[in-house]
């Protein structure tokens, strides 16, 4: 219903002749005839002294006359009720229309953003009964419009856009070439309703759930096996409402690993941009065994002192862009990941071609960029650039441990500008946390190849702790054209290194003498690949589309 009201007319009551019979019709006569209906209609109703003395009451005699009385006076009642009832009714509708008119309201929105593909179909979840209140759950609103936009697939696709509002749900599974589209002024709150986060199994590469030996909740945006998915917005919010689960995770009583803000697996072809992520109950964005991923313009807050809610987690991917974006959080800003200890030794898939730029971090107790320590699948060729850190634990961290089994190779890092740091550079072989006590105590991990070059950093407490594993040294370390200003209170020793290996060039504070002094000629020394990974080669689309909805 539009917002403009529109009054319904009664249709007038048409007198036929002397009979004193009516019927009712619709104004389709001239002037002259509706003018005439309306003297023989509506004021026909107000009867007066003057009408006992009609021509429709015809003298005669005393018995005939008072029969005609009776009769002409229960035709009178019987129009006057009429008149009431019909009077009431017209108020009411009168009324409800008004009331309707203020709580309904039609909407034409044009949406204009960049996608790796546009789509044919669009509809609003209030079409499919969504009530953006805060309160009302919209888990089964969601549910029914991604069902019905399910059989677009083959036909150009489909886009679901929530509107400005509050929306409450539970966990929403996606489908294969599909957009879900937030308005700049659309919040999706995450239920604290149990019932609506269905478990699932524990993640094959991984054994057990990170919370609970077992499965996990399933996580608020989620989909599987899917190709051509984009969550975006225009900067809209998901909230995660974390508080909830931290409390239930600090007391011990989970019986399942939380849930995540987003998660894909086994899919292809994703895009996730310009959303902001609020307080997830655990990490924020997870595509796992998944590829050709994009990652943009994508916000995230949590406190830094809430539990395990990293950023963005690539885990067993192939082909991934990260970019554009600005994390707060309890955890790792970015962390690597490919399974753990024996489950990902045996499920073998590792995190490739992976480049991150233009991050900004804030993470007081963990890493801006972290690798691992779940590596067992292997990461390889992985590339920052731009990297900002603001009161971090640690710039780049590579987490392993005996048991892992896997690799961490061929990593480059280039133009970090770092803020108030423990560590400007970490990387231990005693992450001893593991999936279970069936872990294989001879599977090594193979750290190698890792490159760091153009970085600065002022007020840093360690320039950097190295500690490779006995019998099992990290190799291929390279340092080039560093400069670390050191807090005022630092450590007397800024290195720290142990089974190590590698070379520097154009360090400050000077390294250690693992690390080899090359001399300013091999400041260049520590290569950044110059040819781009697939993932570059993919340039967005411009789509547009226009919409008109209805809310209440």
């Amino acid at each position: 219903m539009s917002g403009r009201m529109r009054l319904r007319q009664c249709p007038p009551v048409k007198w036929v002749g002397k009979s004193e019979k009516a019927t009712h019709s619709r104004a389709t006569t001239p002037n002259t005839e509706k003018d005439d209906d309306m003297k023989h209609g509506f004021d026909r109703y107000m009867y007066t002294s003057e009408d006992l003395h009609s021509s429709y009451i015809p003298k005669t005699n005393s018995k005939v006359h008072f029969l005609r009385m009776e009769l002409w006076w229960k035709t009178h009642i019987r129009v006057h009720v009429f008149r009431t009832v019909s009077t009431l009714l017209l108020v009411a509708l009168l009324s409800s229309e008004r009331v309707e008119s203020r709580k309904a309201k039609v909407v034409t929105t044009s949406l204009e953003y960049n996608a790796i593909n546009c789509r044919a179909q669009s509809v609003s979840l209030t079409d499919f009964g969504g009530v953006g209140d805060g309160k009302t759950s919209n888990t089964k609103a969601f549910q029914s419009a991604i069902s019905h936009l399910s059989q677009y697939a083959s036909e150009g696709g489909s886009q679901l856009y929530v509107p400005a509002g509050k929306w409450l749900t539970g966990s929403v599974s996606l489908i294969s070439h599909f957009t879900l589209y937030l308005d700049k002024d659309a919040v999706l709150l995450a239920s604290q309703d149990i019932t609506e986060w269905p478990v699932l199994e524990p993640l094959p590469s991984y054994g057990r759930g990170r919370d609970a030996p077992a499965g996990r909740f399933t996580s608020l945006i989620f989909g599987t096996n899917l190709t051509d998915v984009i969550v975006t917005g225009e900067n809209g919010t998901i909230d995660g409402q974390g508080e909830f689960w931290w409390q239930q995770f600090h007391r011990k009583k989970l019986k399942y690993t939380r849930p995540y803000l987003i998660e894909l697996m086994f899919s292809d072809n994703i895009q996730i941009s310009n959303l902001t992520l609020l307080n997830s109950p655990s990490w924020n964005v997870h595509p796992v065994y998944s590829s050709n991923i994009i990652v943009q313009g994508v916000t995230i807050f949590a406190p830094v002192t809430s539990p395990n809610t990293d950023g963005i987690n690539p885990d067993s991917c192939t082909n991934v862009r990260i970019e554009d974006c600005y994390i707060v959080s309890g955890d790792d800003c970015v962390a690597v990941k490919s399974g753990w200890d024996q489950y990902g030794i045996k499920f073998g898939w590792p995190t490739k071609q992976l480049v991150i730029r233009r991050l900004t971090c804030i993470s007081p107790y963990s890493a801006t960029i972290a690798l691992g320590s779940e590596m067992s699948g292997g990461i390889q060729d992985v590339r920052a650039e731009d990297i900002t850190a603001i009161q971090t634990e640690s710039g780049v961290r590579i987490k392993t441990a005996v048991g892992r089994g896997g690799f961490v190779r061929d990593i480059y890092v280039k133009r970090m500008t770092l803020h108030t740091m423990k560590w400007a550079f970490k990387m231990t072989g005693d992450y001893n946390s593991h999936a279970d006590s069936h872990y294989d105590p001879n599977a090594l991990p193979e750290i190698k190849n890792i490159n760091y070059r153009d970085v600065v950093a002022d007020n840093v407490t360690i320039a950097a702790r190295f500690q490779g594993i006995s019998n099992d040294p990290f190799t291929g370390i390279c340092i080039a054209n560093v400069t670390l200003g050191m807090a005022a209170k630092a450590k007397k020793q800024p290195w720290t290194c142990t089974d190590i290996e590698g070379i520097t060039s154009g360090v400050s504070p000077p390294p250690c003498g693992l690390l080899a002094d090359q001399g300013p000629e091999k400041i260049t020394a520590c290569d950044f690949p110059a040819e781009s990974l697939p993932i570059d080669m993919l340039e967005l689309k411009k789509c547009t589309t226009s919409m008109t909805y209805v809310v209440m």
